[in-house]
């Protein structure tokens, strides 16, 4: 799992007040909630996009820190998707994660790999 800082000095809750809904919209029916990590999380089971098996997705709350968006995108082999003949199906899913992350994060694809970098960085142990 994914966690997505937002821009600074913005919220989750400010970009996207119905979660849900925007979650529906990008990626289809949320059909349950689980929990990972300690947080409860939205589920879609059958994703609109064939490329998508499942989908964790939902707001990480901390009490000492700002809320991430955390997400768990679980995708079915590549190859076979394009051998079923969805291979346009494969970009639409990239577009449509990319187009989601950054309108609840602020951030775009380059911006949140770089904060991921930095992330990972800052959690190495020193030699």
């Amino acid at each position: 799992m994914k966690k997505y800082k937002m821009r600074r000095g913005e919220h989750l809750d400010d970009r996207m007040p119905d979660l849900e809904s925007e979650i529906e919209d990008a990626f289809g029916e949320v059909t349950g909630t689980e929990e990972m990590d300690g947080h409860e999380l939205y589920v879609v089971e059958d994703p609109d996009n064939p490329v998508f098996e499942r989908i964790v997705i939902g707001k990480a709350e901390y009490s000492s820190k700002k809320d991430r968006l955390a997400v768990h995108f679980e995708e079915r082999d590549p190859e076979t998707v394009i051998a079923e003949g969805n291979a346009e199906a494969a970009s639409d899913a990239v577009d449509t994660k990319n187009e989601f992350l950054l309108e609840a994060t602020g951030r775009d694809a380059k911006s949140r790999r770089d904060s991921l970098k930095r992330e990972v960085e800052d959690d190495a142990p020193d030699v």
